[in-house]
Order: structure tokens, then sequence, then C-alpha cells
């Protein structure tokens, strides 16, 4: 589930292997194309985040709705993706955006899929080679959507999990976002009632990579107490930096947590949905 950066620069040029920039901007959605256009990693396609790793919106599903499973095997198809490539995704903040392609791969199916430990930092810290240069296809992709339903939660049975608590909700935002102090992008601050906080960022090293598995297993085993993985349903803004926390956990080998895909963006949307503060 993580590549590093020695392992990708040998496979840039690899017939078995795909690589994605997922480089975006929530403030600037052109920004990662932009980027793209003037630097990659050798080999690299990109991946916008506003389009093929989201669905439409209609204003009451969220920033980032999930995609239809068949547009986003038509994605990969258009470049060259099958069962048996690796998949590798890559951003520059952290695997935020990396980490929602590396999700939504194994949501439909696709299980050689990775991200690259650290991102475009690291791969820069380490003096690897980037080009402004756009691969080809290499071959027509074969990919079938298979999208599994017990990968995700709706906001019912978000909603049914507040009183019940049947559901451990883990909140990926900044804690002053989680407690309601402030909110920069969504028009309601708060959270929703009987979440916990788990900040994406509380998974990384200062250089962007992943701490190591037996400290996160630690810390996720903690703030789950008695639950099990599979009683976790991972949440943020829109169903994106949610998909660090759930990597995370699988990779401390806690596999088994889910995410609701809407997150707070669709949570309050609905203004009968109960919110908290504080």
């Amino acid at each position: 589930m993580l590549i590093d950066a020695t392992t990708l620069l040998q496979h840039t040029s690899d017939p078995a292997w795909v690589v994605f920039d997922c480089r975006h901007n929530l403030a600037d959605f052109q920004q990662g194309a932009r980027l793209y256009a003037e630097n990659h990693i050798p080999g690299a396609f990109f991946a916008p985040v506003e389009t093929a790793l989201s669905g439409t919106k209609t204003g009451t599903n969220g920033r980032h709705p999930l995609p239809r499973a068949d547009d986003f095997a038509d994605f990969l198809n258009r470049h060259g993706v099958t069962p048996e490539i690796q998949i590798v995704a890559y951003d520059d903040v952290g695997g935020q955006y990396a980490a929602r392609l590396w999700w939504l791969a194994r949501w439909i199916g696709l299980t050689r899929v990775a991200v690259l430990d650290g991102g475009l930092p690291k791969w820069l810290a380490d003096g690897h080679p980037m080009t402004p240069a756009v691969p080809t296809p290499r071959r027509a992709g074969t990919v079938r959507a298979r999208p599994d339903p017990t990968h995700v939660v709706d906001s019912d049975a978000v909603l049914a999990s507040v009183n019940s608590r049947s559901f451990l909700v883990i909140d990926a935002r900044a804690p002053e976002r989680f407690r309601g102090e402030v909110e920069p992008i969504d028009r309601i601050a708060g959270r929703i009632p009987s979440a916990q906080n788990r900040f994406f960022k509380a998974n990384l090293n200062p250089d962007l990579t992943m701490r190591p598995a037996a400290e996160l297993r630690s810390e996720f085993a903690s703030l789950l107490g008695p639950q099990s993985p599979g009683q976790v349903v991972h949440h943020c803004g829109s169903g994106v930096t949610a998909c660090v926390n759930l990597l995370a956990m699988e990779y401390a080998g806690l596999a088994g947590s889910r995410i609701y895909p809407g997150s707070w963006s669709e949570w309050i949307a609905d203004p009968t949905r109960p919110i908290a503060r504080g």
C-alpha cells in the first residue's frame, strides 16, 4: 500500500506500472494541472481530483461525491490500467489526494495499488528526476468496476449511529475545524455528534512519509478502545483526507474500516442532521 521513492524510480519505464499525479488545491482547482504541465514524475499521468476522482455534485451530496464506479474505471482504462498493473498515486501534501485514488481503486475491486510514501517532496528530496513530457498509454485498459458496498457508509447509517454508537466515527479534519472554532471551506462549522478526532497529518513524519506502523497501531488502538476496525467509519470535509486515516489503519494492520464519502459537506446540507461544537 506504500511505495518508496527509490522503488518507484526503478519502475518509471516499467510497462507493468502506471503512475498518477494527484496534485490539487482546494482554493485553486486548476493548480494541479498547471504543476503537472510544468513538471512531474517521469511516466506519470494526471488525475484531476474534481472530475476523475469525484462525481457530479448535486448540492446535497458533498464537495467530492463518489464518482460512478464505471466512470472511474473508464478513467483508469484510458490510461492503460489492467487488474494486473501496479498503480502508484502521489501528491505533494502528505497523500490526501493520492490516498483518495488508492481508496477508489480498491473500492472498485483493484488490489495492486499504492501511495508514494512521502509523495513528490520525498521524491525531490532524494534527487530523483522530473519531466514535463506527457506519456502515452502503453495499452488499452481492461478494468471492470466491481464496487464493494461494504467499503462505504451513507449518511443515514451515520445518523443512526449518533445515538446507538454502532460506529466509531473518526473525523480527519484539523482539531480547530473539528471543534467548530473555524471553518475555512464549508458554510457551517462543527462536527458530527459522537465523532472522535484524528487529524490526518498525525499519521505523518515531518518529511510527509508515513510514521512507523507500530506507532500508528498503538495510537489507533487507543482511539478504538473495545471497538474493532470494522466498526470504524472515517470522514472529513468531503471524503478525501478521510482516506489517509483509513490508509494509516491498513498500514498499521488494522484492516476493515470504512468511509462516509459525503462527509461534513454532505452532512450539513440537511438542516435536520445534528451538529456538535466544542
